[in-house]
């Protein structure tokens, strides 16, 4: 039977990556049910923005990951699994770290389990290339020893630990999508691109930024959710932990002089000791090798970093509203 056929689970599906995936997979052709977080607003967060045409092809589940009874009923008439959801801030973790046990160990645990318990056919889990910590040598494989340097990335690896037990516990057919630093319209400002964009189209020449010497390995949002789908559609992938990488990597101060060029030309760096992380928590380099999800599925990412950056700058140009700028967001 083809993949299509069978209803696929996107948690997550209200957020960044999550909502941009959906629409991916909608136009792959799957039936998709949309996981998205309970709220009494009924708001389906950036799914909402998506055509009327997509959101009628959408069914959509309220629920909480960190609920089992709920996480199962998402479940039970699903075949395919992808799991996104996730808190993802790295400063806002140092303060509230429960909330990340909660919601990305426990939370996937509640996934892998009822996903053993209906015989899922396949399960992704998202990692993210803040498992490794500062890269101990480059490009960073999959053999890349992990660090947590921050409770957010303990947390995952917690959960990419999980991940693996069940497929060699219990045999569920379980991938690992190791996306590195994701990037592209919807992000929030929690991220250093949004953060310098948002900066530079409300006019300040004076852009806030924290430490600017690590470096990142940054892939558009649209090839991060073709890679997702070509994990889906390949054998191959069951059993392993594979990278989405652009293979390549930029400080985080020739990322924003970049920008700027594309902006305003006139603004300038200011380092903002608020936003410096502590010292044994910076991850100093990211640079990612997508050797092995090029070979195991023949993905290439389509997008350049420029190609990438001006359509998400034309994004948040028409979105400013939604961002509060005079704010350092955790």
């Amino acid at each position: 039977m083809n993949l299509r056929d069978k209803k696929i689970l996107v948690t997550g599906s209200d957020g960044f990556i999550g909502s941009h995936l959906v629409e991916t997979l909608l136009d792959e052709g799957f039936t998709v049910k949309a996981f998205v977080y309970y709220n009494s607003n009924n708001s389906w967060g950036w799914l909402d923005t998506l055509p009327q045409n997509k959101r009628d092809q959408i069914e959509v589940f309220a629920g909480d990951i960190r609920d089992p009874y709920g996480t199962r009923s998402a479940i039970k008439d699903v075949r395919l699994v992808i799991h996104l959801a996730a808190l993802v801030g790295i400063p806002f973790s140092y303060h509230s770290p429960d909330s990340y046990v909660d919601t990305n160990i426990r939370g996937t645990l509640n996934i892998l389990q009822a996903s053993r318990d209906y015989e899922v056919e396949r399960v992704i889990v998202t990692s993210t290339s803040e498992v490794y910590g500062t890269a101990q040598y480059v490009p960073m494989d999959e053999k890349h020893p992990f660090q947590g340097q921050s409770p957010y990335s303990a947390s995952k690896i917690g959960a990419d630990r999980l991940a693996e037990s069940f497929w060699r516990s219990f045999g569920l057919p379980i991938t690992i999508a190791r996306p590195f630093n994701t990037y592209g319209p919807r992000q929030s400002a929690r991220a250093v691109i949004p953060t310098i964009v948002t900066q530079l189209l409300d006019n300040k020449t004076e852009i806030k930024l924290g430490s600017v010497t690590p470096t990142r390995d940054y892939t558009y949002v649209k090839d991060t959710c073709q890679g997702f789908v070509k994990l889906l559609k390949s054998q191959n992938t069951v059993g392993e932990e594979i990278n989405i990488s652009s293979n390549s990597e930029i400080s985080i101060e020739q990322l924003a002089l970049k920008i700027i060029s594309l902006i305003n030309p006139q603004a300038r760096i200011v380092v903002d000791e608020e936003r410096i992380r502590p010292t044994q928590s910076e991850v100093m380099r990211l640079f990612g090798d997508n050797s092995k999800m090029k070979k195991l599925t023949g993905w290439m990412p389509r997008f350049s970093l420029e190609e990438g950056l001006l359509e998400t700058i034309a994004w948040v140009r028409q979105n400013i509203s939604q961002y509060k700028t005079e704010l350092y967001t955790v």
